[in-house]
């Protein structure tokens, strides 16, 4: 195998890793912000505070806000943007491990329908059993938060699915940015809890620094590299890449937190680098080596 090849290979498992680590930094901000908003609003601020900095960042030019080119976009963040309220709300109504159990149905079922080999399919059970393991599911909470967690999937599904045509169009980070603009408008009336929280003594400037340090860590950075990886492989290979998200999650809480994996754990994170390993070499246009 050539460096180069190596390289092709090792590339977009290891951006993934990079936008997970930026996505759980900026999650300890949503988590400060749950005390005085509502999980919506704290959405709302994410998908804000990235809009604001991705538009200052790329400056789309005038042919990104054409209609033609702007639908698609406009459908990816708005999208985007459901998955991330609709997550957020069963957080609030659901234990997070069966909050990530559940939502990660989405990119399952994405990388079920690109599934062609037998590998494929061994790849996609153990990148299951492993988000299953790594998570720590507790059946219990709501039904309103199982059908919100259910609801987010299916955006998480439609998320990898846009972000591919996206990415294939050449232009990925500017129709990124015009597109978190978009879903930013559509989304302003939630912007209501944010009035009413400074209606009771809370800083709206506080809150929008803090909307911006989300924006930028749990969105503008990760979805970003999700474009890069995204115009390497194909969107069943990325659907298992991103079972890399939980294991970031475990790696994370054993270097800042010493959070020891238990032995479950440990298999799940096992589970899901063989998953990866498995589905590295595919047919979404990696040579083998």
């Amino acid at each position: 195998m050539t460096s180069a090849t190596r390289g092709d290979l090792l590339l977009p498992p290891g951006l993934v890793v990079i936008g997970a680590t930026s996505m759980y930094l900026g999650a300890a901000v949503a988590v400060g912000l749950f005390d005085d908003l509502e999980p919506a609003a704290v959405a709302w601020l994410r998908i804000v505070g990235a809009a604001l900095v991705l538009a200052l960042w790329v400056r789309p030019p005038r042919t990104a806000w054409r209609l033609d080119r702007l639908r698609l976009a406009a459908c990816f963040g708005v999208i985007t943007a459901g998955m991330n309220i609709t997550f957020y709300e069963a957080l609030a109504r659901l234990p997070m491990g069966t909050t990530v159990a559940l939502e990660f149905l989405g990119p399952i079922t994405v990388a079920a329908l690109g599934s062609r080999l037998p590998r494929d399919i061994a790849a996609l059970v153990l990148a299951a059993v492993g988000v299953v393991l790594i998570a720590d599911v507790r059946w219990q909470g709501t039904g309103a938060g199982v059908l919100l967690a259910l609801g987010a999937a299916a955006c998480w599904a439609g998320h990898i699915v846009l972000g591919k045509r996206v990415a294939a169009r050449g232009a990925g980070i500017e129709d990124l940015a015009t597109g978190f603009v978009v879903a930013a408008l559509v989304t302003s009336p939630l912007v209501w809890w944010v009035v009413a929280a400074a209606a009771d003594g809370l800083s709206v400037f506080a809150l929008m620094g803090q909307g911006l340090i989300l924006g930028v860590a749990s969105t503008a950075v990760p979805y970003a590299l999700d474009q890069v990886v995204l115009r390497r492989v194909g969107q069943a290979r990325f659907a298992i890449l991103l079972a890399l998200l939980p294991v970031t999650a475990a790696v994370i809480g054993l270097i800042v937190l010493s959070q020891v994996p238990r032995p479950l754990e440990a298999a799940g994170i096992v589970a899901v680098a063989l998953a990866v390993a498995l589905r590295t070499v595919d047919e979404d246009g990696i040579p083998p080596g």
